[in-house]
């Protein structure tokens, strides 16, 4: 769920346990955690857009990621880690929870994926860079937020890929992703805290600080008859690609 740098730990202890106590229940598409499960098809292909557009990919190729490693910060369960496998890559992915890790490995082993799963923070892992790097709805999640891009960043390779998704810090977010959504239990009550939700503008500077440019950015909004998709409508969520300068 985040990661720190050496002296500057970013996870908060009670967002791991939070979301460690859903981890018996991530992969039910209908139990608590059934908005990552709506929202998961959504990143993803704007995740395999920005593979293609980074590499100069054939959108026909089923596996875009072949020879290359990616790494999820902030795993869960892994329901990001295994369609990135599938898509070809040798994963790895990272969670603060020991519990998410354990479903995450249980889930991949029956479903016949190698995948590298690892519990803690990141920057205190001795895994190398990665040619993609995710952290999909986690920088929300921590205390420190420049430690913690600074932690995401330096794990990305020299000609890698970053895709970041987060929601936007505005009223419309703040009524339906807090009030609404947590009221009618579309997501478990305390999974999000206003007060930590980031502007795009704002992570635009923040990836600037760290040498990164952010190349392709869309909201991932919703509406009737249509349901979570990817839109120019940026006010409640959104997802970047960015790569080194």
């Amino acid at each position: 769920m985040g990661n720190a740098n050496v002296s500057n730990v970013t996870i908060r202890p009670e967002e791991a346990a939070f979301f460690a106590d859903l981890a018996k229940d991530w992969w039910n598409p209908k139990g608590k955690m059934a908005s990552l499960h709506e929202v998961n098809p959504v990143r993803l292909g704007f995740i395999r857009s920005a593979i293609d557009a980074h590499w100069g990919g054939d959108e026909r190729n089923i596996r875009p990621l072949k020879g290359k490693s990616a790494l999820d910060i902030g795993c869960g369960a892994g329901l990001v880690c295994e369609p990135l496998a599938r898509l070809g890559a040798e994963v790895t992915g990272v969670d603060a929870a020991a519990d998410n890790v354990a479903a995450a490995s249980a889930h991949a082993e029956a479903s016949g994926l190698d995948i590298r799963y690892m519990a803690g923070e990141v920057a205190g892992l001795d895994i190398g860079t990665f040619d993609l790097v995710t952290a999909l709805e986690v920088i929300e999640h921590v205390a420190d937020k420049e430690a913690f891009l600074s932690d995401v960043t330096q794990r990305v390779a020299p000609g890698g890929l970053l895709v970041i998704s987060t929601p936007n810090r505005t009223t419309a977010s703040r009524l339906l992703l807090v009030g609404a959504a947590e009221a009618v239990g579309y997501v478990p009550k305390g999974t999000h805290h206003w007060d930590d939700f980031i502007m795009p503008e704002e992570l635009d500077v923040m990836l600037s600080d760290f040498g990164f440019e952010v190349t392709k950015r869309q909201g991932i909004a919703w509406r009737p008859g249509k349901g979570l998709h990817l839109s120019d409508d940026e006010s409640l969520n959104y997802i970047v690609s960015a790569r080194r300068v």
